[in-house]
C-alpha cells in the first residue's frame, strides 16, 4: 500500500473520530475530556495530510521515495502516539496514558525536522 492510500485512509479516520466526538461522545464526556479528543483530532488530521504532501513531493520528484517513506513512518508514529494516547486518554480518563503524548509530539518534531534538512540540502 501507498503512503498516499494510507494518508488518504488516516484522513478519512480522523473525520470520522472528529464526526463521533461530536456527536457520539458529546454528552458521554465532560468538557475537558472533549477538548482533549479535539486536539486529538486535529493534530491527527493535520499530520495525515501532511503525509499527503510528503507523499506528492515524492512523486514530483522534490524526494527521494526512501526520504519521504521515512518522513511518513515519523508522521505515522506520532499520530499513533500522540493523537492515539489523546484519544485513549479522553475516552478512558487514565491520566498515565499522557506520559505518552510526547513520544508522538517528538515523532512530529523529528519528521519536521528531517524533511526540513532533506529539502535544504536541494
Amino acid at each position: 500500500m501507498s503512503y498516499s492510500a494510507i494518508a488518504s485512509f488516516l484522513m478519512m479516520l480522523a473525520v470520522v473520530l472528529g464526526a463521533f466526538g461530536a456527536h457520539g461522545l458529546k454528552s458521554r464526556l465532560d468538557a475537558y475530556s472533549l477538548g482533549i479528543w479535539e486536539k486529538a483530532v486535529f493534530y491527527h488530521f493535520v499530520h495525515a495530510l501532511g503525509m499527503m504532501i510528503v507523499s506528492v513531493m515524492a512523486q514530483i520528484g522534490m524526494l527521494t521515495a526512501q526520504s519521504a517513506a521515512r518522513v511518513n513512518q515519523l508522521l505515522i508514529l506520532g499520530i499513533l502516539l500522540f493523537s492515539g494516547s489523546l484519544y485513549l486518554l479522553a475516552v478512558s480518563g487514565v491520566k498515565t496514558l499522557g506520559a505518552v503524548t510526547p513520544l508522538g509530539g517528538l515523532s512530529f518534531i523529528a519528521a519536521w525536522l528531517y524533511l526540513t534538512i532533506l529539502l535544504a540540502r536541494k
